[in-house]
């Protein structure tokens, strides 16, 4: 125990330290950013000559003091810390629009969004609100879902059951047992294990941030589950930590629900994992107003302002290195020819796949170090998105607010290990899983930018493999068989879809498409069509893979930042930002963040009671 307290000693002195003596002018949440709410631009062309700036030549900035690949919020986040203490950030997107997954398009005049469903912990003057408001000056507004945020709906038309998920610890607790009597032990005690380890998870940022040599101590002396209760439980699975607790399998069923915002199967998936996700949600579930694109708009020009720019149609092809084989820049695929940025530091928001194997050269990628971080890491599964455009409001299509999770069954392992080892044209008839929310419901600006519209989006997972084959195609015409095969994707989905919301009838759609992990490939970059970056399974939670993977790579003055650096989803790809620009700027934006959370705070309250 004397060396346990020591070892905390020692942590906790390394990065008060960092923290006292860094200089304050490196500190991009040192005050307060926020300015005067300014009026809402709904106008699509004007928000697109933010988001949409071609690359050209002329358009980079002289004097870069890095270079991003990739405008994912991984990416633009990162740019934003740097240029919030002045340095001078080109960010490049091969997409024809800034965003990665915050991106929204139109099709028919519906919008819709590709990556930002809902988003958690940002009640009141939370740290992670907190630092929201400070990465988009205060512009960015949320709106709150429903109190009921998720609805976990279970089993065929003939026996379907439902059970609302509520937010707040105490109305979460009370439904639950309202529905499940008698089942009372189990609902507090899933609770307080999920609580006790995502309190943990502060090891994780420290392990990522440390000296290496102290990363490796800490592992191998096996201290990191004696600091950690996250790590404790990281080695467990789902499956495993939720059986003991319960034999009630649709019990079983509301506790696991959430991992199709990671992944995993639950007997692949880490409990450690799991908590972060349901206590992300648990004080509640909000929606960007007037949809996610506001945030790469509310962002981009803080990075201008700062002399940088964020440029799209730009294709990095190579990351370019000097004799010393320090990265010096990258290389730009315009048309047939290759335009040479120079800078002092190329940062990665592409994911640990394409920087590694499809931007480095060939020498560079054999380097042992390299080599070992990508065996530590595998691919994720394909993402299949749906699509639909209605004609109707939200009261005439009952729609709310919310989102359903909408399962074959209670036995979630079995149906998606059915799923995912069936042949394509089994599987495509049988999805097990489907995620159904309006953006349009969620949206309060809705009715002012599309009158008497409506929008529902379907998602699930699909294997990359069931559509390799159409890959080199034309992204807008891949052929009949390709558009057949989706077709009876889209049916299956509908199908499930017009019975759980039955005043949806196909007479009401005028617009319908899917987007398979192909199409993920194309947009945004994703090896595999993956959702969410590198596999999330028990594996990625190990202490040496969060030691290993890290914002600083094997090369010099080459970083990675985003979600593979630190977890999936939109928190978690933030998260990496910040961890990236702790590294860059030699002191922990995670405290400093935290920091300004609670002096905030402290204001917010001060002001009250006058």
């Amino acid at each position: 125990m004397l060396t346990i307290l020591l070892i905390v000693l020692v942590i906790l002195v390394i990065f008060t330290l960092k923290y006292v003596f860094s200089s304050p002018e490196s500190n991009p949440f040192a005050n307060d950013c926020r300015e005067p709410l300014k009026k809402k631009v709904y106008d699509e062309k004007t928000k697109n000559k933010v988001l949409k700036q071609g690359f050209v030549a002329s358009k980079v900035p002289d004097n870069l003091d890095a270079v991003i690949i990739g405008s994912g919020v991984g990416g633009l986040g990162l740019a934003v810390l740097l240029a919030k203490v002045g340095k001078k950030v080109l960010v490049l997107e091969q997409h024809d629009r800034a965003g990665g997954c915050c991106h929204t398009f139109t099709e028919k005049g519906f919008e819709f969004d590709v990556g930002i469903h809902y988003i958690g912990d940002l009640l009141g003057d939370s740290p992670f609100r907190c630092m929201l408001d400070q990465m988009t000056n205060g512009q960015l507004q949320w709106e709150p879902l429903e109190k009921a945020f998720d609805h976990v709906v279970l089993g065929s038309l003939e026996n379907r059951r439902s059970y609302p998920i509520f937010s707040g610890s105490a109305r979460y607790l009370e439904e639950l047992k309202k529905r499940f009597p008698g089942e009372e032990k189990a609902i507090d005690e899933y609770l307080r294990l999920v609580k006790k380890t995502e309190f943990g998870t502060w090891l994780l940022v420290v392990l990522k941030l440390c000296p290496l040599p102290l990363a490796k101590f800490l592992i191998h002396t096996g201290l990191v589950k004696h600091l950690s209760f996250f790590f404790k439980m990281a080695p467990r699975s789902l499956r495993d930590v939720v059986n003991e607790l319960t034999e009630n399998k649709d019990l079983r069923a509301v506790f696991t629900y959430i991992f199709g915002t990671y992944g995993n199967k639950p007997k692949d998936a880490s409990f450690a994992m799991h908590s972060l996700l349901t206590t992300h949600y648990l004080s509640g579930a909000w929606y960007p107003k007037a949809g996610s694109s506001e945030i790469a708009y509310h962002m981009i020009p803080i990075i201008e302002k700062a002399g940088g720019a964020v440029l799209v149609r730009a294709p990095v092809n190579r990351i370019l290195f000097n004799d010393a084989k320090e990265a010096c820049g990258v290389s730009v695929l315009k048309g047939q020819e290759e335009v040479h940025i120079k800078a002092p530091m190329v940062i990665s928001d592409a994911g640990i796949f394409n920087t590694y194997e499809k931007l480095l050269p060939k020498e560079l990628q054999a380097m042992p170090e390299i080599q070992k971080q990508l065996s530590l890491v595998k691919h994720g599964e394909g993402g299949l998105n749906i699509f639909i455009g209605l004609n109707g409001t939200r009261e005439e299509l009952g729609l709310k607010a919310n989102n359903y999770w909408i399962f074959a069954d209670n036995n979630f392992d079995e149906l998606m290990e059915r799923y995912l080892n069936d042949g394509r044209e089994e599987a495509s008839k049988k999805i097990p899983l489907l995620f159904v929310a309006s953006p349009s419901a969620k949206d309060p600006s809705w009715e002012e930018r599309s009158p008497g519209k409506s929008t529902l989006t379907v998602v699930s997972f699909a294997k990359y493999s069931w559509f390799e084959e159409w890959k080199d195609g034309k992204v807008t015409n891949r052929g009949p068989d390709y558009k057949e095969l989706k077709q009876v994707f889209i049916d299956s989905a509908l199908n499930v879809v017009m019975d759980v919301f039955p005043k949806i009838t196909r007479d009401k759609i005028e617009y319908i498409d899917a987007g398979t992990p192909i199409t993920n490939t194309h947009y945004i970059g994703a090896p595999k069509g993956e959702m969410y970056g590198v596999d999330h399974g028990i594996a990625r939670f190990n202490p040496e893979f969060t030691a290993t993977i890290r914002p600083q790579t094997p090369l010099k003055n080459l970083y990675l930042t985003g979600q593979d650096v630190f977890l999936c989803g939109f928190a978690g790809a933030l998260g990496g930002a910040l961890t990236c620009g702790s590294v860059i700027l030699n002191r922990n934006l995670h405290l400093d963040s935290f920091l300004l959370a609670m002096k905030t705070k402290y204001i917010n309250k001060k002001l009250k009671d006058e």
